[in-house]
Parts: C-alpha cells; sequence; structure tokens
C-alpha cells in the first residue's frame, strides 16, 4: 500500500544517521552453562519421539532438565513451534520478549522466554546444525521469532477462502488432543511461535516480512534443554520449505521428527528457574 511521503526538513541526513542504542542490553542476564548442559546430553538416553505429520501438529511432553529435538526428516520442511509451562497454560513462550533479549532469530545458547509475569527461560537451545548460515546477503537467516505463524483468519482475509492446515489450526487441534479442552478454548492457547528451520527477514525497500527457501536438509536438527517442565505443539508447516507459498497443499512438505532424552544427572549446578521476581504491585503501595 502506498504511503504518502511528506518533504525531507532540512537536517532530515542528521536525523538519520544518529546512532542506534541497544534496547535491553544483556549483559546481566544469567548465561547458560553450554558446557554443563553438553555434560549432561552426553549421557542421556531416549525416552520418546513424536512424529509430525505434514501439514498437522502434534504435541509432546518434556520434563525440566531433560532435552528434546527436532530434526528435519525426508526432506526440507519447516516447523511452527509452541511451548506451555506443562502445569499452567497461561505461561507459555513469549516471542516477542524472546526477540527484544536475542534478536530476530535464535541459535546456539539463546533462550525461549515465557510471558509476563512469569518471565523466565522455558528452554535453552544446545545445538544447531544451521548455526553456520548466519545473515545472508538478503537480511535472511533461519529458526525466526519475528513471524505470528500461518492461520486461517489471515488467509481469508487475503483470500477469501478457508484453509484448515494453516500452522494455527494445526496447533489448535494439537493442544485439544493433547489436553481435552474443546477446541475453542484450546485455540486461545495458542501464540506467536519459534519458526524452526524457516529462512526470513524483512526487505530493505519495504520492510516486509519474507521468506525464503529453508537451507534445512534432511538430519539437521535444534536441541533445546527444557528449563522447566514443558508441554510443546510443533506443526509441520503446509508451506513445506516456504520457498513459495505457505497455506497450501500445493508445495512439497515432510514430517518433522521429536525426539526427547533424559539425562543420567542433570547438569551440573542446573536448577529449574524461578518465576520473575518482580512483585506485582505496578507502584500502588496497596496493590490494588
Amino acid at each position: 500500500m502506498p504511503h504518502d511521503t511528506p518533504a525531507p526538513p532540512p537536517d532530515a541526513e542528521a536525523r538519520r544517521a544518529v546512532a542506534p542504542v541497544i534496547c535491553y542490553p544483556v549483559e546481566t542476564l544469567p548465561v547458560p552453562d553450554l558446557a554443563a548442559y553438553r555434560a549432561a546430553r552426553a549421557t542421556a538416553r531416549k525416552t520418546g519421539e513424536v512424529l509430525v505429520p505434514p501439514r498437522e501438529g502434534r504435541c509432546f511432553r518434556v520434563p525440566a532438565g531433560h532435552f528434546f529435538r527436532i530434526t528435519c526428516v525426508g526432506g526440507p520442511q519447516v516447523g511452527d513451534l509452541n511451548l506451555w509451562n506443562a502445569a499452567d497454560l497461561s505461561e507459555r513462550f513469549y516471542s516477542g520478549k524472546t526477540r527484544a533479549l536475542h534478536g530476530s532469530h535464535l541459535s546456539t545458547g539463546d533462550r525461549m522466554w515465557s510471558a509476563l509475569p512469569f518471565l523466565r527461560p522455558m528452554a535453552t537451545i544446545v545445538a544447531d546444525t544451521l548455526g553456520w548460515y548466519g545473515i545472508d546477503p538478503f537480511g535472511g537467516s533461519v529458526h525466526d521469532v519475528i513471524g505470528t505463524r500461518c492461520d486461517p483468519y489471515t488467509h481469508r482475509l487475503l483470500s477469501g477462502g478457508d484453509y484448515h492446515h494453516c500452522c494455527h489450526s494445526n496447533l489448535t487441534r494439537a493442544l485439544a488432543d493433547a489436553t481435552g479442552l474443546p477446541l475453542a478454548e484450546a485455540e486461545m492457547h495458542v501464540h506467536d511461535v519459534l519458526n524452526v528451520f524457516m529462512c526470513t527477514g524483512f526487505t530493505r525497500d519495504t520492510g516486509q516480512y519474507f521468506m525464503k527457501a529453508s537451507p534445512v536438509r534432511p538430519g539437521d536438527h535444534l536441541e533445546f534443554l527444557a528449563e522447566i517442565d514443558l508441554l510443546g505443539a510443533l506443526s509441520a508447516c503446509p508451506g513445506g520449505d516456504c520457498s513459495a507459498e505457505h497455506s497450501s497443499d500445493a508445495a512439497a512438505c515432510f514430517p518433522l521428527l521429536v525426539e526427547t532424552f533424559a539425562p543420567e544427572a542433570p547438569p551440573a549446578g542446573w536448577a529449574p528457574p524461578a518465576p520473575n521476581g518482580y512483585g506485582r504491585s505496578h507502584g500502588r503501595r496497596d496493590g490494588r
């Protein structure tokens, strides 16, 4: 959509030249001990697996201190990941704050943070076979926390049709099946995602969110330590590798494999993080 462009003021270039400031300096964030995490992972035994079919979603559970791995199998495929506190669905992944703390795309050492008022690590990335990709000449990178998930409402808004295998719907069905919640209630818990394996960025000219063919290949994986007891849901996106479109039955799609692993002992020095310590008075002495 075109925008009216006013004439620039005389000091336009000086205003543009102002240096940026990082919104949330992270030097004081607790740093995960990846060496300890990896040592614990080396002792871990496989405890289960879930195969997520193409254009479908499935749930899985991971106890705190255990590991889970998402692997590309069959062909290039992206996935949309939701996480909840297994005991309290109101504590769920907060993609916006994760993006503010770690950047637009995640990799090894980054964490998935939970929603307010909890704001604590839910999972830490301990291995990423696509960590070599970096940022490409288009500004694209993998594993983004900027896209929301394909959904049937936007699809209807833009195309006028109904499509029931968008990631939002896949995650909704998966959560309803795993919890016994009515579909409408389950849908209210589905939230913005980690786009696993998806290659995305923003165009330089229009600032629009773009996707391009994922560099993922069979055997590539993203692995996490569960910092708290987790219920996860993963959708194998109907866009396949998202090289052309999503919300489509035309794209080549493949399954995704989720495996869980239990270490012989938790990582040395590790404990599940407590919820955020803010007292929630919000400046009122009576707290009301």
